[in-house]
């Protein structure tokens, strides 16, 4: 038996074998809602992604095209018909965007909650109560690969953070390289390299102290102020005796006591 899947617009009809849907009708699902939704979701697959169920909605109520839940080995989709089937509302996750699952029986069917990192939750109502045991089964076992995913990412992140960091070996300084550097590195240009140790024990004679030239010129300075000013004195002294401004008692006198302050 087969299902029309889709009809191009060239005219041509893909067929879809109906054996290829028996692991989606296991739990009382309907095969025409089953195969609308597949052929939607089956263009929107990527590279090694397969769909794993598909759980539909059924009211009390007659509906045609109900809202269903399915979920691939990659993401889910969250499908809601519109507008009398003309439009089509998809939610679509990644397993690594879902934070939780969570569904509650009622007396028709189950609510079906899933809960994102990020956004609001989204439901699903009117889920026959083993369609929705069984795709929160299935929820809860993906969700567990990706949560066990991370974590064996983190512990391998961890070990390489542990390692040991191995620096570059350095050479030891020896005569014929006293800077430790590689012998085909050159030296810089204006770099001083101290001559390399001996080991004969030669005394020598310790040089004497340096005076910077600025202090021997202040020591100078200070010496030559001095013998100035005792200069000046006697010079006034002896200009003022020979204007004979003072008699030669005081020139004397006044003479001696210069003198005894050297």
């Amino acid at each position: 038996m087969y299902f029309v899947l889709q009809e191009q617009n060239n005219g041509s009809i893909i067929y879809l074998d109906m054996m290829s849907l028996d692991k989606f009708l296991q739990d009382g699902q309907d095969p025409k809602i089953v195969e609308k939704i597949y052929g939607k979701i089956v263009d929107m697959l990527m590279h090694n992604e397969s769909i794993h169920y598909i759980a539909v909605q059924k009211k009390p109520a007659v509906t045609l095209l109900p809202d269903s839940i399915t979920i691939s080995n990659k993401r889910i989709f969250l499908c809601e018909f519109t507008k009398l089937g003309l439009a089509t509302n998809f939610e679509i996750f990644d397993w690594k965007e879902i934070k939780d699952i969570a569904f509650k029986e009622e007396i028709f069917g189950s609510k079906i909650t899933v809960i994102p990192f990020t956004g609001e939750n989204l439901s699903i109502d009117y889920i026959p109560k083993v369609q929705a045991r069984r795709l929160y089964q299935l929820i809860k076992e993906a969700l567990e690969e990706i949560k066990a995913g991370g974590d064996e990412d983190y512990k391998e992140t961890s070990a390489t953070e542990a390692r040991p960091v191995t620096m570059p070996l350095r050479e030891v300084p020896t005569q014929e390289n006293p800077t430790g550097k590689p012998t085909a590195a050159a030296p810089q240009p204006d770099t001083y390299m101290s001559p390399p140790a001996t080991q004969d024990h030669t005394y020598v004679t310790p040089s004497p102290t340096f005076v910077p030239p600025a202090a021997e010129k202040t020591v100078a300075a200070v010496e030559e102020e001095e013998e100035d000013e005792l200069t000046r004195k006697l010079k006034k002294l002896k200009s003022l005796y020979d204007k004979q401004l003072i008699t030669q008692a005081e020139y004397e006198s006044k003479k001696a006591e210069l003198l005894s302050k050297l």
